[in-house]
């Protein structure tokens, strides 16, 4: 009786950038499907805060992105972190569609609290409800490079030096621009402070 080893490893275990590696060298569809899986409601999600929370839109820059990264799979860097890569392109395609159609971009800060403090204290949800509004509103009034600061950072997490691959742009340039961020940010949600 003849016993079947499989030698290649379950994709779900392999990191992004395994992942990718095969998708660069082999032109693996299934290490790409699962790339696909990972990151695609987070793609489509940072599209729809960024292109007007139009759902459409979102979807469809999400699937040109991951058509792209199919086209150029070959240029990727083996050993270069994945995630900073793939919002790189999703930063430029925004940036894109931004000079050539100036849209209005604009997003919201989900402001979370327990479901006990809100049936507690309906007056503290008023007031979350209210803090959301003004944030969603200044928000709304940046530039869009200020904005793509803000959502990679305070709704992506992606780091410092994350976030400087991205842009572009210097780590101290990026520390600098969130810094000044959120100082305008306080200043103008002040009276919200005791939330």
């Amino acid at each position: 009786m003849a016993v079947k080893i499989n030698f290649r490893p379950s994709l779900r275990k392999l990191s992004d950038e395994e992942l990718m590696g095969r998708v660069r060298q082999m032109g693996d569809e299934k290490a790409f499907d699962e790339l696909y899986r990972r990151y695609a409601r987070r793609l489509y999600g940072f599209f729809f805060r960024m292109l007007g929370r139009e759902g459409q839109l979102a979807s469809d820059f999400t699937q040109e992105l991951f058509l792209r990264v199919w086209a150029v799979r070959g240029r990727y860097e083996c050993g270069r972190e994945l995630c900073p890569w793939f919002f790189t392109m999703a930063y430029n395609l925004c940036r894109n569609e931004y000079r050539f159609r100036n849209i209005a971009v604009g997003f919201a800060e989900e402001v979370r609290g327990g479901p006990d403090t809100y049936e507690e204290q309906p007056e503290l949800r008023m007031d979350v409800q209210m803090f959301d509004r003004e944030l969603s509103t200044l928000l709304d009034k940046l530039p869009p490079e200020q904005r793509v600061l803000f959502a990679l950072r305070y709704e992506e997490e992606l780091t410092v030096p994350q976030l400087a691959e991205v842009m572009g742009i210097p780590e101290g340039t990026v520390k600098s621009r969130l810094h000044y961020l959120l100082q305008y940010l306080r200043k103008k949600l002040k009276v919200y402070e005791t939330l």
